[in-house]
């Protein structure tokens, strides 16, 4: 008969607890502990076990030469172009100009990748003022101080000496603050400065809506079938009176808004309803250098790449007043040596002015100072020579 033996469940002795809390360890043989509740504390550590080797790198061998690489030029398809005008009429086409130009036509971006040349060259063409006391900068002034007093050999200078292409023929006597001249007088000065030059003419106003409506009437009337430019229709016209004139008589208009898209698409919109499209080209306003170039550049670019999109209500050719570059003080004041001479200054002001909107794709300039119209006819037909583009073509082109 087996007996069991009885076995006692002791409580820790005061003694125990007294030694661990002095010794924070103590060992203990053939004790058997039980507990009611137990709560165990683990520290991070001791979770984290013996640490795995670290992984060895993987060798990868250097190259020893560059993947062969061709870069192309891309190549896109657009939708739209731009439509073509004309300006100004020789003898055999109603007019008596000596010749005539042509603007427009793109149908890919100006000069982006050389994919396409514009079919016809930008035209620049020089201001002239029928009011010898414009406050011109003493740069430009000195190129025409002798002739300010007479538009039509104001014009002639600039045809024979300065090559212009086109003459924009500014009508600043009509002002009612200036001299309130009458539309008669300025058909008298139009009518000299045709007899004076062979080129191509664009007049311009004075600002007041009234006024240049009248005045671009009788001048329109007195010079039918010349094809003038007429600078310009705005808004604030009657847009029906104006777009009348110009078609009865064979003449272009520039549609001219203020730095604005949609504005740019709504007066076309409403010349649409009373002149063919080859009669109208856009001014969205030139802002100079240092004075807003920037919105300048950013309104013509768009209204070229949407027009291209095939935005028919901006695919005109472009104009710039390139001429506003004289309105920025710094190119014409006296500043420090840092700024160089004023007498280069504003020339390279008006050069930058234009030449950063041709990249847009403007198509006719208004300029004013000799040195600046003859930089910008140095690059146009540089971008236009079919050498410098093919030169373009294979370094963009080249292998690596």
């Amino acid at each position: 008969m087996a007996i069991k033996k009885k076995t006692e469940t002791l409580p820790i002795s005061l003694d125990i607890l007294e030694a661990l809390a002095k010794f924070q360890e103590i060992e203990l043989s053939d004790v058997e502990i039980s507990f009611d509740e137990l709560e165990v504390s683990l520290t991070p550590g001791a979770l984290m076990g013996a640490p795995r080797p670290r992984a060895q790198p993987i060798t990868r061998p250097k190259p020893t030469s560059l993947i062969e690489a061709k870069l192309d030029i891309p190549i896109k398809d657009y939708a739209g172009k731009i439509v073509e005008v004309k300006l100004g009429a020789t003898r055999t086409e109603g007019g008596t100009r000596g010749k005539s130009v042509v603007i427009g036509g793109e149908s890919v971006p100006a000069y982006y990748n050389f994919q396409q040349l514009p079919p016809h060259k930008p035209v620049v063409a020089f201001d002239v003022f029928d009011w010898p006391k414009v406050p011109l900068a003493k740069a430009v002034k000195e190129h025409f101080k002798d002739v300010l007093h007479d538009p039509a050999e104001w014009a002639k200078r600039c045809v024979e000496k300065y090559k212009a292409e086109m003459i924009n023929l500014h009508f600043l006597t009509i002002d009612p603050l200036i001299e309130d001249a009458s539309p008669s007088a300025a058909v008298k000065v139009i009518e000299n400065v045709l007899q004076a030059v062979d080129v191509p003419i664009a007049i311009g106003g004075c600002g007041d809506p009234k006024k240049d409506l009248a005045v671009f009437t009788a001048i329109a009337e007195a010079t039918k079938g010349e094809r003038l430019l007429i600078n310009s229709i705005t808004l604030d016209m009657d847009i029906e009176k104006s777009a009348k004139m110009v078609k009865d008589n064979d003449h272009v208009a520039i549609a001219f808004t203020s730095m604005d898209v949609n504005k740019a698409r709504e007066l076309n919109r409403k010349l649409y309803d009373y002149l063919p499209k080859d009669r109208i080209v856009m001014d969205t306003t030139t802002a100079a250098l240092g004075y807003g170039l920037d919105y300048a550049f950013t309104v013509m670019e768009r209204c070229r790449l949407s027009a291209l999109k095939g935005d028919m209500e901006l695919n005109h050719p472009m104009s710039s007043g390139s001429t506003n570059a004289w309105a920025a003080r710094e190119a014409w004041m006296k500043m420090d040596d840092q700024w160089t001479p004023r007498e280069l200054r504003g020339p390279l002001w008006e050069t930058i002015t234009a030449q950063t909107l041709l990249l847009t794709g403007v198509d006719y300039f208004m300029m004013m100072h000799p040195a600046a119209a003859n930089a910008i006819r140095g690059i146009i037909d540089h971008l236009m020579s079919r050498e410098s583009t093919t030169e373009t073509v294979e370094w963009v082109s080249i292998k690596i």
